[in-house]
């Protein structure tokens, strides 16, 4: 059955950060397949880095468009060229971003006023809450488009609906979070993520919860069998309708869009893939921690050894900027060491084409949702290793709910750009354990590995034709179409 087609015009606005950008472009890809006409509204850096991905899309005939709007940076005090949020040279400077993104509003709606044909829905991240406000003048429904799942936002939004965490004692202590579906245990200091923190986060998420509550219902890039009560239980919890239309990801068919997806990779794609090759069908372990971690030099260095005494083949992407781990692995002789089981690249993962690969059987994650959904799409086991946000949550997702992940131990987040300060938190002891954990041939391994096979084939139905996400996507095509019949029809009334 093919998809039916829709002449709509949809406004997508991501905010500044890969792990929403990234999704949002797959939205757009997945809508201009439906027929519609698609407007991403970003800044020029941001459409830069995604530019190939959207130029081959517009070469496919896909109505897809690219609005570079400039921020005001000077007058925030931010350096030209900080639009993006892994860009920024010191994360305190995360509320200026904040600060200028919220100074788009007018330039915004003036361009969304000057679209032919006219927009019809405004799908923004909920970092944006005066789209919501862009939205009402306009005449036009907005959708929030949420970068974590229904499970993560569920806990989310009984944490900040209850006084539950003002009964706990110690920001270590555990408890249970109230109203879930499955007993969920964290502490205080891994839920506070969100809503939480200085005066200005809290102010900020108290805004994103006012325009999310006008708003006309909320996107999830997951699916629906993934998460099935909770996807019911947020829905509820929010009076809103909730459409899962991913794993989002998996719109990427192509080997260039699928090894370019978010950014040009820091190695060749085919020697990547030639590497992998070379090695035993799941036997591979990746590493990657995302693209807004840092870790510290101490910490890289127990990385390094945990998974030199593990014995296991891997594939370790790593962020080193200043070229310090660059430095200890010349010194310490440990590429010669590692050559024939280990490979590590400094920089942008092609995160899907890795996981795809037959060779990989495990992977180390920061637990973001982006690499969660593309790890459980891959039907690939994980070592969870939560940093801060919404991770944490998403670790009992991991571990808990779905019972595919070995836990690396971290107890406390750290804030989001300091955590290269902070000393060592998992040792080199930690990291062997847990990939040895992961990649042995126990039975409760071989469960989990079952387990995650399995959840990659139902992602994978998901996006196809009579799918779940496809006919979340149909549905909500059809509710905005109804929606603004609606609206058309009490006009006329009134008329």
């Amino acid at each position: 059955m093919a998809s039916p087609s829709t002449d709509l015009h949809f406004i997508l606005v991501p905010l500044m950060a890969q792990g929403h950008m990234i999704p949002m472009i797959d939205i757009a890809r997945l809508l201009a397949e439906r027929g519609a006409t698609v407007t991403i509204i970003t800044t020029p850096v941001n459409a830069n880095r995604y530019r190939s991905v959207i130029d081959r899309a517009i070469e496919a005939n896909l109505k897809i468009q690219v609005l570079e709007l400039q921020l005001e940076l000077a007058k925030v005090g931010l350096p030209e060229g900080c639009e993006c949020f892994d860009l920024l040279p010191s994360a305190a400077l995360k509320h200026n971003l904040f600060e200028a993104i919220a100074m788009l509003e007018e330039s915004a709606e003036n361009v969304i006023r000057g679209l032919i044909p006219p927009a019809n829905c405004i799908i923004s991240d909920s970092g944006f809450p005066w789209t919501t406000d862009v939205a009402t003048r306009l005449g036009i429904p907005r959708l929030v488009f949420y970068g974590p799942g229904c499970f993560a936002f569920l806990c989310i939004h009984m944490v900040a609906n209850s006084d539950i965490l003002d009964r706990v004692e110690s920001d270590l202590d555990y408890f249970v979070l109230p109203g879930l579906p499955d007993r969920i245990e964290i502490t205080r200091a891994q839920a506070s993520g969100w809503g939480r923190g200085d005066e200005k986060s809290k102010e900020r998420f108290e805004r994103m919860e006012k325009a999310g509550k006008a708003a006309y219902g909320i996107v999830v890039n997951s699916f629906e069998e993934l998460e099935d009560k909770y996807v019911e239980e947020f829905a509820k919890a929010k009076g809103k309708k909730v459409w899962c239309i991913g794993p989002v990801s998996l719109c990427n068919k192509s080997f260039l869009d699928i090894a370019e997806r978010g950014e040009k990779g820091a190695i060749n794609e085919r020697d990547c893939l030639k590497w992998l090759d070379s090695r035993e069908s799941g036997s591979v372990v990746y590493v990657c921690l995302g693209s807004l971690t840092h870790s510290s030099m101490e910490q890289s260095i127990e990385v390094a050894m945990g998974l030199e005494l593990s014995n296991v083949p891997f594939i370790w992407f790593t962020r080193d900027k200043e070229g310090e781990l660059e430095k200890w692995v010349s010194k310490e002789g440990y590429e010669e060491r590692i050559k024939d089981r280990g490979l590590i690249v400094r920089g942008w993962a092609p995160q899907i084409l890795i996981l795809s690969h037959r060779a990989v059987g495990g992977f180390i994650t920061h637990c973001g949702w982006n690499s969660t959904l593309e790890g459980i799409s891959a039907g690939i086991p994980m070592v969870t290793w939560p940093h801060f946000a919404e991770q944490f949550l998403n670790e009992r997702f991991i571990v808990d709910v779905l019972k595919i992940g070995v836990r690396i131990g971290t107890e406390v987040p750290v804030s989001f750009g300091v955590q290269e300060k902070n000393e060592v938190t998992v040792k080199m002891e930690d990291v062997k354990k847990a990939v040895e954990d992961l990649m042995n041939d126990k039975e409760e391994s071989k469960e989990r590995r079952r387990r995650a096979k399995k959840l990659g084939e139902m992602a994978k139905r998901a996006m196809e034709n009579g799918g779940s996400s496809q006919l979340n996507m149909t549905l909500m095509i059809q509710d905005v179409i109804e929606k603004l019949a609606n609206k058309t029809i009490l006009v006329q009334e009134i008329v």
